[in-house]
């Protein structure tokens, strides 16, 4: 199945065959984009905790350290959402590959614990991902959106296949400096991809005369963010969004010291571990998720992801060893990509084409939300009560969250019957 799905008889003159071409072209594109940035992202997580302990680091400041990308990023999301929607693909993915160009170099030459959090300064323009979704959002047909966003979801595993085997090996063998220069050198060759093959814009309508003079022109605007939050089921899927995925989102920023603390994994056996969630997130992303988007409805998957998210965060309260954690594993990553894709979904679809990077900019300032306060929450719970509290709080939300939802569901079902 093509990214747009299958062109109609009513859709087949040549013209239409050529653009379903070239869209089909650029998303493929923007798809190895996005699987080469993953790369060097998890490529760079496998430098910056033992770099971080090198240079002196406790599980506390290496906390700080996580919570201040989340803080840059929390402001430059929907800075970069706005920058993408005013500016176009082709802008927007240049800044966030320069930036991530900068953020490696910068990686590289840190020799003490303030050039640690100054290479995180560019993070605040790093949105590679969400210009990529903005992009498949943009090219997509609105009917297979949860699909086509889904198999960047299959890029984000291949990404941390190799990113976390090479970043792995590199590190062991050559040092971080040196993983930090090739991470700088990929970004870089990513850079030439989008200035080669990505175009200006993948808007297919330019809104009107009058929707531009009454929508503001300025990269961070409260007005436009309140105005998008009024659109039907945007803040009730937002608010899910942020008190569902805050329990998981704690565990993923602290994943990095349990592994070095609690797990006490080497440079390379964590990138065989990581290796090991690209592997199912690949399965889950390229074979599942694309065939539950054509049998069921959004919000029962919504509602079966959260649920599975309670119970995997039973499961993390109770292991111990790194092969319980690995059992945990599968339904951990179906229960993130799933809730993942669709939200995004959701989302994208509840308002205009002209407005989906600032609503995807948006998505990502809740990402980045959670890292803002997840590594602070997670360093207190994990040194004062152990690695199961993150566990136990996951569980208690989504079901909280599971049941809040059931609760609409059948209240909607019901108003629907009368």
């Amino acid at each position: 199945m093509t990214p747009e799905g299958e062109t109609t008889e009513e859709n087949s003159s040549p013209a239409n065959v050529a653009e379903q071409r070239r869209r089909r072209k650029i998303i493929y594109i923007v798809y190895l984009i996005a699987a080469l940035d993953i790369t060097w992202m998890f490529l760079q997580f496998s430098v910056t905790p033992y770099l971080a302990k090198k240079l002196g680091f406790d599980t506390l400041w290496f906390g700080y350290l996580q919570t201040m990308v989340g803080v840059i990023q929390l402001f430059g999301g929907p800075m970069f959402g706005r920058f993408a929607d005013l500016f176009g693909a082709r802008a927007a993915l240049s800044l966030a590959c320069s930036s991530t160009v900068v953020f490696f170099l910068l990686l590289a030459i840190a020799d003490n614990p303030a050039m640690l959090f100054i290479h995180k300064l560019p993070t605040v323009f790093m949105h590679v991902l969400p210009s990529s979704q903005m992009v498949v959002a943009d090219l997509s047909d609105p009917d297979k959106r949860a699909d086509a966003l889904s198999k960047l979801g299959l890029c984000f595993g291949v990404g941390m296949i190799t990113g976390s085997t090479l970043g792995g090996h590199l590190n062991t063998h050559y040092g971080e400096t040196f993983t930090a220069c090739v991470g700088a050198v990929g970004s870089a060759f990513s850079l030439l991809l989008v200035l080669k093959f990505v175009p200006k814009t993948t808007k297919v309508q330019a809104p009107t005369n009058t929707d531009s003079e009454n929508k503001s022109k300025s990269l961070f605007s409260v007005g436009e963010i309140t105005r998008l939050m009024k659109f039907p089921g945007v803040m009730s899927t937002f608010l899910v969004k942020i008190i569902s995925g805050l329990p998981s989102g704690i565990f993923q920023v602290m994943f990095s010291i349990i592994a070095l603390e609690f797990f006490k994994l080497e440079p390379a056996e964590n990138g065989y571990l990581m290796a090991y969630f690209g592997i199912v997130q690949m399965v889950i992303q390229g074979a599942v998720i694309g065939r539950l988007t054509s049998r069921y409805s959004e919000s029962s998957l919504l509602l079966l992801s959260v649920g599975v998210s309670s119970l995997v965060g039973l499961a993390q309260a109770n292991m111990q060893n790194v092969f319980q954690f690995c059992i945990t594993v599968v339904p951990m990553m179906f229960s993130l990509s799933v809730f993942g894709v669709i939200t995004d979904s959701v989302l994208t679809k509840s308002v205009p084409s002209s407005d989906t990077g600032t609503m995807l900019g948006l998505c990502a300032s809740i990402q980045s939300l959670l890292r803002t306060v997840g590594p602070t929450i997670g360093g207190f719970l994990y040194v004062n009560y152990g690695i199961s509290s993150i566990g136990l709080i996951q569980f208690v939300v989504n079901i909280a969250v599971f049941v809040h939802l059931l609760q609409n569901r059948l209240r909607k079902t019901a108003e629907q019957k009368e």
